[in-house]
Protein backbone atom coordinates (compact mmCIF):
# COMPACT_ATOMS: atom_id res chain seq x y z
CA UNK A 1 0.00 0.00 0.00
CA UNK A 2 1.69 3.13 -0.83
CA UNK A 3 1.67 5.92 1.72
CA UNK A 4 -1.61 8.76 1.58
CA UNK A 5 0.67 11.65 0.18
CA UNK A 6 1.47 9.68 -2.84
CA UNK A 7 -1.34 8.03 -3.47
CA UNK A 8 -2.97 11.65 -3.20
CA UNK A 9 -0.85 12.67 -5.52
CA UNK A 10 -0.99 9.14 -8.34
CA UNK A 11 -5.01 10.27 -8.45
CA UNK A 12 -4.69 13.60 -8.83
CA UNK A 13 -2.29 12.78 -12.32
CA UNK A 14 -4.90 10.16 -12.91
CA UNK A 15 -7.86 12.84 -12.88
CA UNK A 16 -5.57 15.30 -15.21
CA UNK A 17 -5.13 12.47 -18.11
CA UNK A 18 -8.22 11.71 -19.10
CA UNK A 19 -11.81 13.83 -18.71
CA UNK A 20 -13.56 10.79 -16.98
CA UNK A 21 -12.97 7.93 -14.73
CA UNK A 22 -15.30 5.44 -13.07
CA UNK A 23 -14.79 4.30 -9.40
CA UNK A 24 -13.80 0.64 -10.31
CA UNK A 25 -11.40 1.96 -12.71
CA UNK A 26 -9.44 4.50 -10.37
CA UNK A 27 -9.43 1.73 -7.49
CA UNK A 28 -7.97 -0.70 -10.25
CA UNK A 29 -5.14 1.65 -11.56
CA UNK A 30 -4.06 2.68 -8.10
CA UNK A 31 -4.75 -0.55 -6.50
CA UNK A 32 -6.95 0.05 -3.80
CA UNK A 33 -10.84 -0.17 -2.87
CA UNK A 34 -13.16 1.74 -3.88
CA UNK A 35 -14.46 3.08 -0.48
CA UNK A 36 -10.37 4.28 -0.25
CA UNK A 37 -10.43 6.44 -3.78
CA UNK A 38 -14.08 7.63 -2.45
CA UNK A 39 -11.85 8.95 0.88
CA UNK A 40 -9.02 10.73 -1.37
CA UNK A 41 -11.35 12.06 -3.74
CA UNK A 42 -12.63 13.66 -0.86
CA UNK A 43 -9.83 14.74 0.65
CA UNK A 44 -8.49 16.41 -2.65
CA UNK A 45 -12.10 18.59 -2.53
CA UNK A 46 -10.83 19.55 0.58
CA UNK A 47 -7.41 20.51 -0.23
CA UNK A 48 -9.39 23.06 -3.36
CA UNK A 49 -9.92 20.67 -6.23
CA UNK A 50 -13.05 20.90 -8.03
CA UNK A 51 -14.17 17.43 -8.62
CA UNK A 52 -17.63 16.48 -9.34
CA UNK A 53 -19.21 12.95 -9.45
CA UNK A 54 -21.95 11.81 -11.41
CA UNK A 55 -24.08 9.04 -9.97
CA UNK A 56 -25.20 5.64 -11.41
CA UNK A 57 -23.57 2.94 -13.29
CA UNK A 58 -22.18 5.34 -16.38
CA UNK A 59 -21.11 8.20 -13.99
CA UNK A 60 -17.85 8.88 -12.62
CA UNK A 61 -15.39 11.20 -11.57
CA UNK A 62 -14.07 13.92 -13.31
CA UNK A 63 -11.44 16.83 -12.79
CA UNK A 64 -13.62 20.32 -13.16
CA UNK A 65 -12.02 23.79 -13.57
CA UNK A 66 -11.71 26.13 -10.01
CA UNK A 67 -11.57 29.93 -9.23
CA UNK A 68 -7.34 29.02 -9.13
CA UNK A 69 -5.17 26.87 -11.29
CA UNK A 70 -4.39 23.93 -9.33
CA UNK A 71 -0.67 22.43 -9.34
CA UNK A 72 -0.46 20.47 -13.08
CA UNK A 73 1.55 16.68 -12.75
CA UNK A 74 3.87 16.35 -15.47
CA UNK A 75 6.13 13.10 -16.71
CA UNK A 76 9.77 14.56 -17.41
CA UNK A 77 9.14 14.82 -21.64
CA UNK A 78 5.96 16.37 -20.54
CA UNK A 79 8.01 18.90 -18.48
CA UNK A 80 10.57 19.24 -21.05
CA UNK A 81 7.66 19.99 -23.89
CA UNK A 82 6.73 22.54 -21.94
CA UNK A 83 8.97 24.70 -21.15
CA UNK A 84 10.56 24.40 -24.96
CA UNK A 85 6.85 25.55 -25.61
CA UNK A 86 7.07 28.51 -23.62
CA UNK A 87 10.73 29.18 -24.62
CA UNK A 88 9.53 29.49 -28.37
CA UNK A 89 6.30 31.14 -27.84
CA UNK A 90 7.94 34.56 -26.53
CA UNK A 91 8.14 35.24 -30.07
CA UNK A 92 4.97 33.79 -31.51
CA UNK A 93 1.77 35.70 -32.84
CA UNK A 94 -0.12 36.37 -29.72
CA UNK A 95 -0.35 39.53 -28.14
CA UNK A 96 0.47 39.73 -24.68
CA UNK A 97 1.46 36.02 -24.37
CA UNK A 98 5.61 36.74 -24.81
CA UNK A 99 5.86 38.39 -21.31
CA UNK A 100 3.69 35.36 -19.70
CA UNK A 101 5.56 32.94 -21.29
CA UNK A 102 8.67 34.25 -19.55
CA UNK A 103 6.96 34.32 -16.68
CA UNK A 104 5.85 30.89 -16.81
CA UNK A 105 9.50 29.69 -17.81
CA UNK A 106 10.71 31.24 -14.83
CA UNK A 107 8.93 29.26 -13.04
CA UNK A 108 8.89 25.84 -14.35
CA UNK A 109 12.77 26.17 -14.67
CA UNK A 110 13.21 26.71 -10.69
CA UNK A 111 10.94 23.19 -10.08
CA UNK A 112 12.82 20.61 -12.97
CA UNK A 113 14.23 18.18 -11.27
CA UNK A 114 17.94 18.25 -11.49
CA UNK A 115 18.26 14.95 -14.16
CA UNK A 116 16.32 17.50 -16.46
CA UNK A 117 18.03 20.65 -16.63
CA UNK A 118 21.04 19.27 -18.61
CA UNK A 119 18.57 18.28 -21.11
CA UNK A 120 16.50 21.47 -20.79
CA UNK A 121 20.14 23.65 -21.32
CA UNK A 122 20.81 21.16 -24.84
CA UNK A 123 17.63 22.08 -26.22
CA UNK A 124 17.06 25.60 -25.37
CA UNK A 125 20.64 26.46 -26.89
CA UNK A 126 19.79 24.06 -30.02
CA UNK A 127 16.77 26.11 -30.41
CA UNK A 128 17.02 29.81 -32.06
CA UNK A 129 13.65 31.58 -33.10
CA UNK A 130 14.11 34.39 -35.63
CA UNK A 131 12.25 37.61 -34.76
CA UNK A 132 8.73 37.93 -37.10
CA UNK A 133 6.24 40.75 -37.98
CA UNK A 134 3.52 38.64 -37.62
CA UNK A 135 -0.28 39.86 -37.02
CA UNK A 136 -0.53 40.21 -33.45
CA UNK A 137 -4.02 38.63 -32.02
CA UNK A 138 -5.79 38.63 -28.91
CA UNK A 139 -5.18 35.53 -26.74
CA UNK A 140 -8.69 36.08 -25.49
CA UNK A 141 -10.10 35.70 -28.52
CA UNK A 142 -8.35 32.50 -29.44
CA UNK A 143 -9.80 31.74 -25.84
CA UNK A 144 -13.59 32.13 -26.19
CA UNK A 145 -13.36 31.02 -30.37
CA UNK A 146 -11.63 27.25 -28.87
CA UNK A 147 -14.53 27.50 -26.34
CA UNK A 148 -17.13 27.39 -28.43
CA UNK A 149 -15.54 24.94 -31.43
CA UNK A 150 -15.24 22.43 -28.58
CA UNK A 151 -18.94 23.47 -27.44
CA UNK A 152 -20.50 23.46 -30.86
CA UNK A 153 -21.61 26.97 -30.26
CA UNK A 154 -22.40 29.62 -32.39
CA UNK A 155 -20.28 33.06 -32.48
CA UNK A 156 -20.81 36.45 -33.41
CA UNK A 157 -18.01 39.04 -34.14
CA UNK A 158 -17.30 42.38 -36.10
CA UNK A 159 -14.63 41.60 -38.90
CA UNK A 160 -12.84 43.89 -41.10
CA UNK A 161 -12.34 43.44 -43.83
CA UNK A 162 -9.36 43.36 -46.70
CA UNK A 163 -10.99 46.74 -47.58
CA UNK A 164 -11.26 48.28 -44.32
CA UNK A 165 -15.09 47.84 -43.70
CA UNK A 166 -16.11 46.07 -40.97
CA UNK A 167 -19.59 43.79 -40.55
CA UNK A 168 -21.14 41.81 -38.22
CA UNK A 169 -20.38 38.10 -38.78
CA UNK A 170 -22.16 35.10 -37.51
CA UNK A 171 -20.66 31.50 -37.92
CA UNK A 172 -20.57 28.20 -36.89
CA UNK A 173 -16.69 27.61 -35.61
CA UNK A 174 -15.16 24.65 -36.63
CA UNK A 175 -10.71 24.92 -36.80
CA UNK A 176 -8.73 27.55 -35.55
CA UNK A 177 -5.27 26.93 -37.51
CA UNK A 178 -2.02 28.79 -37.08
CA UNK A 179 0.22 29.22 -39.95
CA UNK A 180 3.10 30.60 -38.06
CA UNK A 181 2.16 34.46 -39.04
CA UNK A 182 -1.67 34.40 -38.84
CA UNK A 183 -4.29 32.81 -37.41
CA UNK A 184 -7.62 31.64 -39.30
CA UNK A 185 -10.66 30.59 -38.13
CA UNK A 186 -12.52 28.26 -40.59
CA UNK A 187 -16.14 28.49 -39.90
CA UNK A 188 -19.83 28.33 -41.64
CA UNK A 189 -21.01 32.05 -42.64
CA UNK A 190 -24.70 31.11 -41.73
CA UNK A 191 -25.56 35.11 -43.29
CA UNK A 192 -23.49 33.82 -46.63
CA UNK A 193 -24.13 30.08 -46.09
CA UNK A 194 -21.22 29.19 -47.12
CA UNK A 195 -17.13 27.74 -46.02
CA UNK A 196 -15.54 30.96 -44.80
CA UNK A 197 -11.45 31.70 -43.64
CA UNK A 198 -11.72 34.39 -41.75
CA UNK A 199 -8.07 36.14 -40.06
CA UNK A 200 -8.22 36.70 -36.15
CA UNK A 201 -6.47 39.56 -36.15
CA UNK A 202 -8.87 41.35 -38.11
CA UNK A 203 -11.61 40.35 -35.67
CA UNK A 204 -12.67 43.95 -34.16
CA UNK A 205 -14.62 42.27 -31.22
CA UNK A 206 -14.64 39.75 -29.13
CA UNK A 207 -16.84 37.45 -30.46
CA UNK A 208 -19.73 36.11 -28.04
CA UNK A 209 -21.07 32.83 -27.95
CA UNK A 210 -25.20 31.58 -29.37
CA UNK A 211 -27.03 29.15 -29.54
CA UNK A 212 -25.31 25.25 -30.00
CA UNK A 213 -25.38 23.78 -33.32
CA UNK A 214 -25.36 20.42 -34.94
CA UNK A 215 -21.92 19.84 -37.17
CA UNK A 216 -21.59 20.03 -41.01
CA UNK A 217 -19.75 18.00 -42.87
CA UNK A 218 -16.12 19.85 -43.36
CA UNK A 219 -15.20 21.36 -46.64
CA UNK A 220 -11.99 19.01 -46.69
CA UNK A 221 -10.55 15.96 -44.57
CA UNK A 222 -6.99 18.27 -44.17
CA UNK A 223 -8.72 21.98 -43.60
CA UNK A 224 -4.83 23.01 -42.64
CA UNK A 225 -4.24 22.47 -46.58
CA UNK A 226 -7.82 24.01 -46.96
CA UNK A 227 -6.43 26.89 -45.09
CA UNK A 228 -3.53 26.78 -47.33
CA UNK A 229 -5.40 27.01 -50.55
CA UNK A 230 -7.72 29.70 -49.60
CA UNK A 231 -5.12 32.44 -49.05
CA UNK A 232 -2.56 31.33 -51.27
CA UNK A 233 -5.31 31.06 -54.29
CA UNK A 234 -8.84 31.85 -53.73
CA UNK A 235 -9.10 35.62 -52.85
CA UNK A 236 -7.07 36.55 -55.75
CA UNK A 237 -7.75 37.23 -59.22
CA UNK A 238 -5.07 35.47 -61.16
CA UNK A 239 -4.56 31.65 -60.45
CA UNK A 240 -1.23 31.26 -61.57
CA UNK A 241 0.10 27.52 -62.07
CA UNK A 242 3.67 26.82 -63.11
CA UNK A 243 6.32 24.02 -63.17
CA UNK A 244 9.85 25.01 -61.43
CA UNK A 245 12.84 23.26 -62.93
CA UNK A 246 14.58 22.32 -59.43
CA UNK A 247 13.24 19.34 -56.93
CA UNK A 248 10.74 19.92 -54.74
CA UNK A 249 12.82 20.37 -51.77
CA UNK A 250 14.86 23.05 -53.51
CA UNK A 251 12.06 24.99 -53.79
CA UNK A 252 10.10 24.39 -50.52
CA UNK A 253 13.70 25.97 -48.66
CA UNK A 254 12.94 29.27 -50.61
CA UNK A 255 8.87 29.60 -51.37
CA UNK A 256 6.53 30.22 -48.01
CA UNK A 257 3.59 28.06 -47.76
CA UNK A 258 1.88 31.90 -46.91
CA UNK A 259 2.30 32.36 -50.81
CA UNK A 260 2.03 29.08 -52.60
CA UNK A 261 1.39 25.67 -52.76
CA UNK A 262 3.86 23.03 -53.59
CA UNK A 263 3.54 19.67 -55.26
CA UNK A 264 6.48 17.15 -56.74
CA UNK A 265 6.38 16.50 -60.51
CA UNK A 266 8.94 13.90 -60.66
CA UNK A 267 12.24 14.14 -58.84
CA UNK A 268 13.73 17.06 -60.57
CA UNK A 269 10.69 19.72 -61.00
CA UNK A 270 8.16 20.71 -58.67
CA UNK A 271 4.25 22.51 -59.41
CA UNK A 272 4.02 26.00 -57.62
CA UNK A 273 0.53 27.08 -57.93
CA UNK A 274 -0.74 30.76 -56.12
CA UNK A 275 -3.03 33.39 -56.41
CA UNK A 276 -2.33 36.60 -57.04
CA UNK A 277 -4.38 39.83 -58.15
CA UNK A 278 -1.07 41.48 -60.41
CA UNK A 279 0.39 39.55 -63.23
CA UNK A 280 3.39 41.56 -62.85
CA UNK A 281 3.57 40.73 -58.99
CA UNK A 282 3.60 36.82 -60.04
CA UNK A 283 5.94 37.74 -62.69
CA UNK A 284 8.38 39.44 -60.33
CA UNK A 285 8.03 37.03 -57.67
CA UNK A 286 8.96 33.85 -59.41
CA UNK A 287 11.93 35.92 -61.44
CA UNK A 288 13.32 36.32 -58.05
CA UNK A 289 13.34 33.07 -57.28
CA UNK A 290 16.03 32.32 -59.63
CA UNK A 291 14.88 28.89 -61.00
CA UNK A 292 13.93 28.22 -64.55
CA UNK A 293 10.14 28.20 -64.80
CA UNK A 294 7.02 27.04 -67.05
CA UNK A 295 3.92 28.37 -67.16
CA UNK A 296 1.36 26.10 -66.85
CA UNK A 297 -2.00 28.79 -66.55
CA UNK A 298 -3.37 31.06 -66.92
CA UNK A 299 -2.81 31.68 -70.91
CA UNK A 300 -3.30 35.51 -69.83
CA UNK A 301 -0.01 34.96 -67.96
CA UNK A 302 2.10 33.51 -71.29
CA UNK A 303 0.34 36.21 -73.06
CA UNK A 304 2.10 38.36 -70.64
CA UNK A 305 5.32 36.71 -69.94
CA UNK A 306 6.09 36.96 -73.77
CA UNK A 307 5.41 40.74 -74.08
CA UNK A 308 7.87 41.84 -70.87
CA UNK A 309 10.18 39.68 -72.35
CA UNK A 310 10.41 41.58 -75.49
CA UNK A 311 10.74 44.32 -73.49
CA UNK A 312 13.38 43.59 -71.40
CA UNK A 313 15.32 42.73 -74.38
CA UNK A 314 14.46 45.78 -75.99
CA UNK A 315 15.65 47.56 -72.56
CA UNK A 316 18.48 45.51 -72.17
CA UNK A 317 19.88 47.12 -76.73
CA UNK A 318 17.84 46.21 -79.18
CA UNK A 319 16.34 42.97 -80.21
CA UNK A 320 18.26 42.40 -83.00
CA UNK A 321 21.47 43.34 -81.55
CA UNK A 322 20.41 40.87 -78.85
CA UNK A 323 20.07 37.98 -80.96
CA UNK A 324 22.27 38.03 -82.72
CA UNK A 325 24.71 38.80 -79.95
CA UNK A 326 23.50 35.12 -78.07
CA UNK A 327 25.49 37.17 -75.24
CA UNK A 328 24.80 39.87 -73.05
CA UNK A 329 25.59 42.94 -74.12
CA UNK A 330 28.78 44.73 -72.94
Amino acid sequence: MIQTSARLLQLLSLLQVRREWTGPDLADRMGVTERTVRRDIDKLRNLGYPIHATPGIAGGYQLGAGAQLPPLLLDDNEALAVALGLNSVAAGPVAGIGEASVRALAKLEQVLPSRLRPKFAILKAAVTTLPTNAARVDPQQLTVVSAAISDRRQISFEYVRSDGDSARRLVEPYRLVDTGRRWYLVAWDLEREGWRTFRADRFASLPSERRKYTPRPLPAEDLAAYVQQSITRSPYRFDVVVRLRAPLAEVAAVVSSQYATLTADGDQAAILRSGWDSLASAGAYLASLDMNFEIIEPEEFRTFALDLSHRLRAAAGTVSEVADAGTKPQ
